[in-house]
């Protein structure tokens, strides 16, 4: 009985006590979404990034106004709360999906858009089109 006591005790203390600054949970959910999207960008196309300058992590510290020492701080702290931690890397993958969704359903209204005014061009071309009867045959 004791041990479990000590057991349940242990799972209650924290491993690593959240720092003086830490970035608001909230903050550092957008801030670990633009890290998946900018790292997404990297993968699909490695040199659009370096098109533009673009460095992750400086891109991060001025777009938040954060330094490297805080957002390392706070993501191990948030890293040692796996359920806080989870929670924020659900909402990213749900936002990613819905982001996902409207691309795809901007897509296939292009596509459909695309597809009728070919249609129109098609059957514009058919009934314009001039009409060529046979010359009678010449015996």
């Amino acid at each position: 009985m004791g041990v479990l006591i000590v057991f349940f005790a242990s799972c209650k203390e924290k491993l690593i006590e959240p720092p003086e600054n830490i970035i608001p949970q909230a903050e550092m959910t957008e801030i670990l979404y633009d890290l998946a999207l900018i790292n997404g960008a990297r993968t699909t196309n490695p040199t659009l990034l370096d098109n533009y300058n673009i460095k992750t992590m400086p891109y991060i510290y001025e777009k938040y106004d954060i330094d490297s020492l805080r957002f390392v701080t706070s993501d191990q702290y948030y890293a040692s709360v796996p359920a806080v931690y989870q929670q924020m890397y659900q909402k990213i993958s749900d936002r990613l999906q819905q982001e996902i969704k409207k691309i795809d359903e901007k897509r296939a209204q292009k596509n459909d858009s695309a597809r009728a005014r070919n249609k129109r061009v098609r059957d514009s071309l058919i009934q314009n089109a001039p009409t060529i009867t046979p010359s009678p045959s010449k015996k």
